[in-house]
């Protein structure tokens, strides 16, 4: 299944999600990863020096998901900021006019 906007494609199915009891906001493309490591941790006693490999691959996982988005981002901007400039057509206006330069 592909997610719009983003370059990583689902892996795990609802269906597997429902059965691992993963929990909605944590149902991304990552949650392939997740699945595993909620395992692990149950199987250790969520012991923090435990499940290393499964871990650090589930926060690389998100952790490109945050930057691929942040990149989104900030293209949108900077589209909206070209977008904000002013199109100049022919010769600029004049900050001062020319009747205040004679003397």
């Amino acid at each position: 299944m592909e997610v719009e906007g983003s370059s990583k494609k689902m892996i795990a199915t609802q269906e597997e999600m429902v059965e691992a009891r993963v929990p909605i906001p944590y149902r991304d493309q990552c949650a392939h990863l997740l699945i595993p490591l909620n395992k692990c941790r149950q199987a250790e006693f969520y012991l923090p020096w435990k499940c290393e490999n499964e871990r650090h691959s589930y926060e690389k996982c998100e952790y490109e998901l945050v930057m691929e988005r942040m990149l989104q981002m900030q293209k949108i901007r900077e589209q909206e900021a070209k977008l904000k400039q002013p199109q100049h057509k022919g010769s600029p206006i004049p900050l001062i006019p020319t009747t205040a330069n004679a003397s």
